[in-house]
């Protein structure tokens, strides 16, 4: 478990059409440790990003001038598609993930992992609902279509959205203790899945967003 004084940088990595829920669900999460946890937004250009549903988050430095993070959170999104071909994007991922403790995705966030080969010879889940285009992008993971998230090594993966909160309290779990994350749900009013194994959404495999 974390015992550092100093608090961990958390990076919350943010580009064009992300999922809102993907990324507020953790920070909401991650933001009651303060000051265990500073979270700072970062992206291709400091700025204002759009998410999929609309508003917009600020992103406080862009790829040159982030700092060293100590964790990493990439939410997914309709945005994903055009992500996969975002090179300063890949770029950056190739470089902070290796340094960090830790990282994060988020529902299709994983496809940009697999997609930058961060992914290789890990197990990683992602959304349900889209689930053989995750297997598509690469045959070098080990894609796990029944888990609600997936822990390999320094390396988190969660399903869909909602999903990514309780993937998020088990982060806290591993770095922190149990205890600590079932604070952190009490806090928040929040039921926590704590099974990874527990996926009440594979049931939707491939079946497409309902319209």
């Amino acid at each position: 478990m974390t015992s550092s004084k100093d608090p961990l940088i958390l990076g919350a990595i943010l580009y064009e059409g992300f999922e809102l829920l993907d990324l507020y669900g953790p920070l909401e999460i991650f933001g009651n440790l303060k000051p265990q946890i500073k979270i700072i937004t970062v992206a291709e250009r400091v700025g204002p990003v759009s998410s999929f549903q609309g508003p917009q988050t600020l992103a406080e430095f862009d790829f040159q001038k982030c700092p060293h993070l100590d964790l990493i959170l990439l939410p997914g999104g309709f945005g994903t598609i055009q992500a996969l071909e975002n090179q300063a994007l890949l770029s950056f991922l190739k470089q902070r993930v290796p340094s960090a403790q830790l990282s994060m995705s988020v529902c299709s966030g994983s496809w940009i992992l697999a997609k930058a080969g961060l992914l290789d010879n890990r197990r990683a889940t992602s959304n349900k609902f889209y689930f053989k285009m995750a297997t598509q992008l690469s045959d070098k993971v080990k894609w796990v279509p029944v888990a609600r998230w997936v822990e390999d090594g320094p390396i988190f993966t969660s399903s869909g959205v909602s999903a990514g909160m309780d993937m998020s309290l088990a982060v806290i779990a591993s770095l922190f203790g149990k205890n600590k994350a079932l604070d952190v749900a009490k806090v928040t009013e929040y039921v926590w899945n704590q099974n990874p194994d527990d996926d009440p959404f594979h049931q939707y495999l491939d079946q497409g967003v309902p319209g």
